[in-house]
């Protein structure tokens, strides 16, 4: 029997029967952990494996099988699979080593028996003379009784792959449940001790305490569009979900400035005053895309000295307008897909950017966004290491990072290896947020619903995300591609999910009594709660603001 502090639950992966120890909540629970643990060095000698292997661990040596993945006749490092289940997250981990190149991307692909082919489960970009960390995971649709895991460079024969330190370990959905529950327990809440007493210091037993949270401190939000304005329902509706915003085009280039000296910021002045009317915190979004298409027609005019002018222009009159009024600003967006301003003002040009942006307004978080990270790995322009490198480069450049911007577009998710994709991430320890959730419309409304639950249970319960913005502005036809309500504000199977995690991730109002030591304790979301105590014919309130952290909270009330 394992007793696990948050720490253990990170870092050290127990297999067998645990008991989770959580203030006031203590469950047994006999499964595996799952281990954050990732890498983006290259190191010399590979790191064992983690899970000791997971299913691999009773095999020792393990054996590898080089088989032929594509039509050329090469052949590829592979990992044999045997008795895989229906519905089962596989979360793997591999250290691979690289010869006949400098660096090339590894994709880690699956087939099983049944003629189901699952092109990419997981990427690294590997280096020569070292071994690079590569963790992926993948659901079968249907279950397979022998599988391929292989992990194959470019299509340059040349290219030798060697692989070591293999894992495999599998989670039930309820396991997998868990352990997400876990995480929200213990990133998420915080456990408290209200200690009541009179005047003289001695300790009331009885005192009647009532808890009532009134605001949450996970940022939790969707996109607006300036169809929330003078429409009083539609911002009844989401004052009483959300506590951030997101605006959805109203601050982007093409609509500040359509023409070239005439800029106007009445629009999202009305949007931004909505937003603070109702103590709502908004991203601002965005300073710069490199979609050409997404710049004004005047602007993709520009060469030269013009483009450069109007690009400092365009930060010093939108940064000096807002300062200090948006707590994010996605300075470069989705520059790892295009290379509008680098392409004509230089490699430097993004670097510019942020310096500038970040003198123009100092406390404001500048962000990198992108899509196609954490939702897949096939997207060669945005496997996670080469959003990892691009951070990195700005980094090293002097530019003021402050955070990772995951659009979060999604088909349908495969949870293990977003999961692995933001254990990756977290080792730039900078914040995380998932920028622009929606599921695809390829799928109908129920089918809508469910895949979203699973992104954002899975987001919430990611020690290093920071805050989920929904993409889900309504407009006359609907929204971009997801919507939580019809015209008339009636919730769709979308909306129905996020009104009841909602519900779920909030303490709510609770009731009870001061035990005979004068305490009374509970274990609450992180956020602000209105506190009343009343013993006899004294009352008294009292704000609590409750903030993350591995220690009890305790409150003195004196009546």
């Amino acid at each position: 029997m394992a007793f696990l502090s948050k720490k253990s639950m990170h870092k050290a992966p127990i297999l067998g029967f645990s008991v989770f120890l959580i203030p006031f909540l203590a469950f047994s629970y006999d499964g595996p952990l799952y281990d954050f643990t990732a890498y983006t060095e290259c190191k010399s000698v590979p790191e064992k494996p983690l899970y000791n292997g997971g299913i691999f661990k009773d095999q020792a040596p393990l054996t590898q099988h080089r088989i032929s993945a594509s039509s050329d006749g090469s052949y590829t490092p592979a990992l044999i699979l045997q008795n895989l289940d229906q519905n089962t997250m596989y979360c793997f981990s591999i250290w691979v080593k690289i010869r006949g190149a400098d660096s090339t991307l590894v994709t880690a692909s699956l087939m099983a028996n049944n003629n189901s082919t699952y092109d990419c489960v997981g990427t690294v970009l590997a280096k020569s003379g070292c071994w690079s960390f590569l963790k992926g995971g993948f659901i079968l649709d249907s279950p397979s009784s022998v599988s391929i895991l292989y992990f194959q460079g470019t299509t340059d024969k040349r290219i030798n792959v060697a692989i070591a330190s293999a894992s495999v370990q599998p989670f039930t959905e309820q396991q997998w449940r868990t352990n997400q529950q876990y995480i929200i327990n213990t990133e998420r809440k915080r456990a408290v001790t209200i200690h009541v007493s009179d005047s003289h210091g001695d300790r009331l037993q009885g005192a009647s305490i009532t808890i009532e949270q009134i605001s949450k401190d996970f940022p939790f939000g969707s996109a607006i569009a300036r169809t929330i304005l003078g429409n009083l329902p539609y911002q009844n509706w989401f004052v009483e979900r959300f506590n951030a915003a997101v605006f959805e085009n109203e601050l982007k280039w093409y609509a500040t400035e359509p023409e070239q000296g005439k800029v106007n910021y009445t629009i999202p002045d009305q949007m931004l005053e909505f937003v603070l009317a109702n103590q709502i915190v908004a991203r601002g979004h965005n300073i710069f895309w490199e979609d050409p298409k997404y710049n004004p027609a005047w602007v993709r005019d520009l060469t030269g000295p013009a483009l450069k002018a109007a690009v400092s222009s365009r930060i010093q009159s939108l940064m000096s307008k807002y300062k200090e009024e948006f707590i994010h600003w996605d300075v470069s967006n989705e520059m790892l897909h295009f290379d509008f301003y680098e392409e004509r003002l230089g490699p430097d040009a993004t670097l510019h950017f942020y310096k500038t942006a970040h003198e123009a307004d100092p406390l404001a978080s500048l962000f990198l966004n992108e899509f196609n990270v954490v939702e897949t790995c096939s997207d060669v322009n945005t496997t996670v290491d080469t959003y990892i490198d691009k951070i990195r480069e700005l980094e090293r450049g002097g530019s003021s990072m402050n955070g990772v911007g995951l659009e979060s577009h999604f088909s349908k998710p495969n949870l293990p290896l977003m999961r692995a994709i933001l254990d990756k991430l977290a080792t730039l320890k900078l914040p995380i947020w998932l920028t622009e959730v929606d599921i695809s419309n390829k799928f109908d409304k129920e089918t809508q619903a469910i895949y979203l639950e699973q992104v954002l249970r899975e987001g919430f319960s990611h020690p290093a995300v920071d805050g989920i913005m929904l993409w889900t502005a309504i407009h006359p036809n609907g929204c971009y591609q997801m919507c939580l309500t019809d015209s008339n504000l009636q919730n769709l199977p979308a909306g129905d999910t996020v009104d009841r995690l909602l519900k779920e991730w909030e303490t709510g109002e609770a009731n009870g009594l001061t035990d005979d030591h004068g305490s009374y304790s509970f274990f609450a979301f992180l956020g602000e709660y209105r506190i009343r105590v009343q013993y006899g014919n004294r009352t008294t309130n009292s704000t609590l603001s409750l903030s993350q952290s591995d220690e009890t909270k305790h409150f003195n009330i004196q009546l």
